[in-house]
């Protein structure tokens, strides 16, 4: 793998590190990288990687870019909404470096295709946003011994390693063997993400990268490096391999990909999701125009959001007061309570039951529901 003139101009503050050199950046010429996810943590690592030379990038997303991805999806426009992100993804990055050979997969990676998509590449990057993925991205890659660099952000916090049990470390699952349950972790859409945040996990995922493909340094094998945006501090965390684990244990006993919608309780789309607690914007529309039917429409997301949309006519009531503030509330009338997506609506429902209300139901799809289906005033975020 040789370089061209071009190319040593172009690497040359690499080239004069003695731990790179010339032999060092045809290392990372000669690498293999594949992201999956092209939205907050695949952007600067697509792009940082990119920059540095790796030889070639395949990038797995299937989603379309939205207004709400720009505040941290930096490999992406404003020209790009609506577009597919593996393909805005491919055009920036060869923006960036014509040299890089971007392979993109416009695909959702399941278990039918991960262990195809994940066999070409030498080192495997998690930029995922939800469990099934990263458990499925972690299996894979212990059955097939590539290294998974993984990284996760939530609000003001993030976390970054490198799980590689062929190279004497832990997978994923030894860090957390059994996925929360659904709904109980929210989503960046649900909690909301620092926009700089993924920047700096996702840089971290691509140093990570650069230090395995040159064979240098101490790699975050073994360790779990834990970031909190508001204090500015980093702790790390040791981590060992479990000898009980069922994939990279001992004794493994998950030798294959299995239905990891399934493993982390997620109900498949095609399945019917009517819930006996839930009902629509329309039912809470019908509340709110006909008093007389006795139904009270109760909002539980926290004032911030409030004060970002709200549906007129709807009192606050904050999911995280509720516990102080529950006896406000009058257990014979009928309550609609709504959030955002209808996740929190449906927590706030679960504990006034246990509270011994009895005529309370959570709005499906809250108030985004209500913006795209009933009064588009409402402001989505």
């Amino acid at each position: 793998m040789q370089l061209n003139n071009e190319e040593i101009r172009r690497y040359s503050r690499h080239l004069i590190l003695p731990e790179v050199g010339l032999a060092g950046q045809k290392r990372i010429k000669a690498t293999s990288v594949l992201c999956i996810g092209a939205g907050g943590l695949g952007s600067p690592i697509a792009m940082y990687l990119a920059a540095a030379g790796i030889g070639k990038l395949g990038i797995v997303d299937f989603d379309t870019v939205d207004y709400s991805n720009l505040q941290r999806q930096i490999l992406h426009t404003d020209a790009d909404v609506g577009r597919p992100k593996a393909d805005s993804a491919k055009e920036t990055i060869q923006g960036i470096n014509p040299n890089c050979e971007v392979v993109i997969h416009n695909t959702r990676i399941s278990s039918e295709n991960a262990l195809d998509l994940i066999r070409p590449y030498d080192i495997v990057v998690d930029g995922t946003d939800n469990f099934p993925t990263r458990y499925l991205t972690n299996d894979a890659c212990v059955i097939l011994k590539k290294p998974n660099v993984y990284g996760s952000i939530f609000r003001f916090e993030g976390q970054a390693s490198v799980f590689a049990p062929h190279l004497g470390g832990p997978c994923y699952r030894c860090l957390y063997p059994e996925p929360p349950p659904p709904g109980m972790v929210p989503s960046c859409a649900e909690g909301g993400v620092l926009g700089v945040l993924p920047g700096i996990i996702g840089c971290i995922q691509a140093t990570e990268i650069l230090k395995l493909a040159l064979g240098k340094g101490h790699s975050l094998v073994g360790r779990l490096l834990l970031f909190n945006a508001l204090d500015m501090k980093f702790r790390e965390l040791k981590l060992r391999r479990d000898p009980q684990c069922p994939v990279c244990g001992d004794q493994p006993t998950i030798k294959e990909l299995i239905d990891y919608e399934q493993f982390c309780g997620i109900v498949p789309e095609s399945e019917p999701t009517a819930h006996p607690d839930e009902v629509t914007v329309q039912d809470m529309k019908k509340a709110l125009d006909n008093p007389g039917l006795g139904i009270k429409v109760i909002d539980v997301r926290e004032p911030d959001e409030y004060e970002i949309a709200k549906v007129n006519g709807v009192p606050l009531l904050p999911l995280s007061q509720l516990n102080e503030r529950f006896t406000e509330l009058d257990p014979n009338t009928q309550y609609y309570l709504h959030c955002k997506a209808g996740v929190r609506s449906l927590k706030a429902l679960n504990f006034l039951r246990q509270q011994g209300f009895k005529y309370v139901k959570s709005v499906k799809g809250g108030i985004t529901a209500w913006s795209d289906e009933i009064d588009h005033d409402v402001p989505r975020y």
